[in-house]
């Protein structure tokens, strides 16, 4: 790593270490009243949040939520404009593999398998971003309560872009590299749910927590404010809301999303120049 780009990735540590050193003093000693009076969807508080794959190595970080029932997040995806991906076969499978190499579309091309809580995804759309499925935003969903707060059925999602088809950094596999930004793909998601107007308020709930360096199941890094952004989407396919709430997050969130801006900047700069010098 040359030199310039090892003394930005110190000095990006280094405020995130500060970050982290004050988010940790306010969560264990000065709030925690605070955040249990306000927090959302406190019953899923204790739940994992990070996806694993086949073999048990930690996959992609649970960043969004939906309330609704299935029909309703089927509903509200297709109005957002995401499609859903097909099951993976053989056909599937050889059809995806002819979209990357002949550059062909297939906005409805299979995800790999990821698992939450030993289960497979109960979900997955995806949205292309290119004419192949080369390069596509795509979100895996699994129902992770029957009832939540709002006395409806919860949805946990890992939602990221695919950047591009290459060779995983653990066991050489194909299989497509994904951007480190993975807030953007949370921040995507949400926007386009709510530009549907399906999304009756939203809302963040601490997730994986501040993160500066983590690895999916292919080796990729990524980085994350650990914020789980939830979207309560209206109740009923068909039905519409030209409003959206925004309700109160906790205060810790609060002061974390002010700081955050900064860290993930100081982010965007050293894994652009490390993609630049092939090193991602």
């Amino acid at each position: 790593m040359p030199l310039a780009l090892r003394h930005q990735y110190t000095l990006a540590l280094m405020a995130a270490a500060v970050l982290l050193v004050v988010y940790g003093v306010l969560a264990y000693f000065f709030l925690p009243l605070v955040w249990k009076r306000f927090e959302h969807q406190r019953a899923l508080a204790g739940f994992s949040m990070v996806t694993r794959t086949a073999d048990g190595i930690p996959g992609d970080a649970i960043n969004v939520g939906l309330v609704g029932s299935k029909e309703d997040v089927l509903c509200a995806m297709h109005a957002a404009g995401w499609f859903p991906a097909d099951p993976t076969t053989l056909s599937s499978s050889l059809k995806i593999i002819g979209s990357v190499v002949l550059d062909r579309p297939y906005r409805d091309a299979p995800v790999s398998r990821l698992f939450y809580n030993g289960k497979r995804q109960d979900l997955a759309f995806e949205k292309p971003a290119g004419k192949s499925a080369d390069r596509r935003h795509h979100v895996r969903l699994w129902q992770a309560s029957d009832a939540g707060q709002e006395g409806r059925p919860v949805w946990f999602g890992a939602v990221t872009f695919d950047r591009g088809v290459g060779f995983s950094h653990r066991d050489a596999k194909i299989t497509h590299h994904i951007s480190p930004d993975i807030d953007a793909e949370r921040d995507l998601l949400s926007g386009d749910l709510k530009d549907a107007k399906v999304v009756e308020s939203t809302y963040e709930v601490e997730g994986l927590g501040p993160t500066l360096n983590g690895h999916n199941g292919g080796g990729d890094s990524y980085y994350t404010d650990g914020d789980i952004r939830f979207s309560v989407l209206t109740n009923g396919c068909g039905q519409r809301t030209e409003t959206t709430a925004e309700l109160d997050n906790p205060p810790l969130i609060e002061a974390k999303n002010r700081v955050w801006p900064v860290i993930a900047k100081a982010m965007r700069s050293l894994f652009g120049r490390r993609e630049a010098d092939g090193d991602e």
